[in-house]
């Protein structure tokens, strides 16, 4: 009996998200010591990168990716929102760039390993539950404003999430193709991070 998707991708990345847990940017918003424009920042360059995703899994007609994608996934709007909140935003780095368009090439390629990278960025909301009374201590934010990305994370939308991603894809070579994907993913991310970190006092995984 194949394994179930999303415990192999748990699994599987386990490291990579410790990893990231280690960065400069990272231990700074724990210590409340992130200043305000690395944060500002972040969301700027996920902006960037949910474009793409959330674009091309509306556009894509791939039967597998109709059975996983949900309107209730999407995450732009929210992270618009904050930046709005700020109403300036610094420049994304070039790696917020690469990885949408490692984003549009996997569509083109396979559009079922968008759905490694959709876990990814799906399962970092729920981390960002407990990081978002952080942020709002930090930058003094209330009634959600400037944190409705860090407080968008939901189990129940997650468990149905994940429930869809198993059911939909059993099949061991295109669990493999979405794996690999997620890996990608992680790699992105922490270099979207190592540019955030930059002058902080932990390095960047790689």
């Amino acid at each position: 009996m194949t394994d179930r998707l999303s415990g192999r991708l748990r699994t599987s990345t386990r490291a990579r998200h410790q990893a990231l847990e280690t960065t400069g940017f990272a231990t700074a918003m724990l210590a409340g010591t992130l200043p305000l424009d690395r944060y500002v920042g972040q969301l700027a360059a996920y902006r960037v990168v949910l474009e793409a995703l959330e674009g091309e899994l509306t556009r894509t007609t791939c039967p597998s990716v109709a059975s996983v994608w949900s309107p209730d996934l999407v995450k732009l709007p929210l992270v618009e929102r904050d930046l709005h909140h700020f109403a300036t935003a610094p420049q994304p780095g070039p790696a917020a760039a690469e990885f949408a368009e490692e984003i549009h090439r996997t569509a083109t390629t396979d559009p079922r390993e968008l759905l490694g990278i959709l876990y990814v960025l799906e399962g970092s909301t729920l981390g960002a539950m407990f990081l978002c009374r952080y942020v709002t201590e930090a930058y003094r934010l209330t009634d959600g404003n400037g944190a409705a990305y860090y407080g968008s994370g939901d189990r129940t939308r997650w468990a149905a999430f994940a429930e869809r991603l198993d059911r939909t894809l059993g099949e061991p070579a295109v669990q493999e193709r979405v794996l690999t994907a997620a890996e990608r993913a992680y790699r992105h991310i922490a270099l979207i991070s190592g540019e955030l970190s930059v002058g902080l006092d932990s390095p960047a995984p790689v």
